[in-house]
C-alpha cells in the first residue's frame, strides 16, 4: 500500500476533527511574533530554546519540515523569516494558508513527501524545522539526507522526534494505567495488530507510524552530515502514566558541516 497516500488522507481527517496538532495559533500570538515575542514548539509541550536560533530571522530561507497546521510557519514568517512549509496534508497546508490570509503574512506551501524534496535546490535553506513527524516514515535515513542536501553548510537542523521507549508497551494497557511491555523497536502500527484487525484499521483512516530507534533517529543526523548541538526531552504534560517515569520526546539541534 501506498504509506504517504494513507497518512496524507489520515491527516486530512485529523483537520476535520480538530485534532491538537491541526489547530492553527491565534492572531494575538502572530501580534507577537510581529514584535519580537515569538516560540515555538517542535514536541509536545516544551518551547525551543530562543537561542538555539539565529538572533535576528529577517531574510532568513526556513523550510518547516512536515509541519503543516499553522502552527510553527506562521509565527516564523511572522519573526521575519522567509518560510517555505511542506506537508504530505493538503488540508494541514491550508490551516497555514488560512493563518496567512487572516493576518497578512507571507509564505508559502507546497505539499510532498517528507523524504522526497527534489522541488528544492542544494543548499537553499539557513534553517530547517521538523517538529515530531518522522514517525509517519518507514526510513528516516531519506529525511537526513535530503535535510542534509537542501541545507547550507553551517545551517540549523531543529527536530523533535519519538523516544522509542513510547512504543515498546501496548498502548490500550497504558492508557488504562498498565505498563505492559510488548513490542519490539523498530516496529510499526500494523505489526501490533492481529493479522484480521489490519484491514479494518487501515480503512479506520487512523495514521501508520514507525517505531525508529534511537540510532536512526541520532546518528542518522551525524552520518548525513550534522553535529548535535542542542538537545532536551519532552511529554504529553502529565497526561499519561508514562510521564511518571521517563520522557517520551526529544528535540535536537544539529548544525550541518561540510568536511
Amino acid at each position: 500500500m501506498d504509506i504517504t497516500k494513507h497518512n496524507s488522507n489520515a491527516w486530512d481527517k485529523k483537520v476535520e476533527d480538530g485534532s491538537r496538532y491541526t489547530r492553527s495559533v491565534s492572531s494575538e500570538i502572530i501580534e507577537k511574533s510581529k514584535s519580537g515575542e515569538w516560540e515555538i514548539t517542535v514536541t509536545t509541550e516544551k518551547s525551543v530554546p530562543r537561542d538555539w536560533f539565529p538572533e535576528t530571522l529577517d531574510g532568513l530561507k526556513i523550510l518547516c519540515l512536515a509541519s503543516g497546521g499553522g502552527q510553527q510557519g506562521p509565527v516564523l514568517a511572522a519573526a521575519g523569516a522567509d518560510v517555505t512549509v511542506t506537508d504530505i496534508s493538503k488540508k494541514q497546508l491550508e490551516q497555514d494558508e488560512n493563518v496567512a490570509k487572516r493576518d497578512g503574512l507571507t509564505l508559502k506551501t507546497l505539499q510532498g513527501d517528507m523524504s522526497d524534496l527534489s522541488d528544492f535546490e542544494d543548499e537553499y535553506f539557513d534553517i530547517i524545522v521538523n517538529p515530531v513527524s518522522n514517525l509517519f516514515v518507514k526510513d528516516v535515513h531519506p529525511v537526513w539526507n535530503e535535510v542534509s542536501r537542501v541545507l547550507k553548510n553551517r545551517g540549523i537542523l531543529i527536530v523533535g522526534f519519538t523516544n522509542p521507549l513510547l512504543w515498546i508497551f501496548d498502548d490500550n494497557q497504558e492508557r488504562k494505567g498498565i505498563l505492559d511491555v510488548k513490542h519490539s523497536i523498530p516496529s510499526s502500527t500494523l505489526d501490533y495488530l492481529p493479522e484480521n484487525e489490519v484491514q479494518d484499521y487501515i480503512n479506520s483512516s487512523q495514521t501508520i507510524e514507525y517505531a525508529h530507534t534511537l540510532e536512526d533517529q541520532i546518528q542518522g543526523q551525524i552520518h548525513a552530515g550534522f553535529v548535535i548541538s542542542g538537545f532536551y526531552e519532552d511529554d504529553f504534560g502529565g497526561t499519561r502514566i508514562l510521564d511518571k517515569y521517563i520522557k517520551t520526546f526529544i528535540a535536537t539541534r544539529a548544525i550541518k558541516l561540510k568536511i
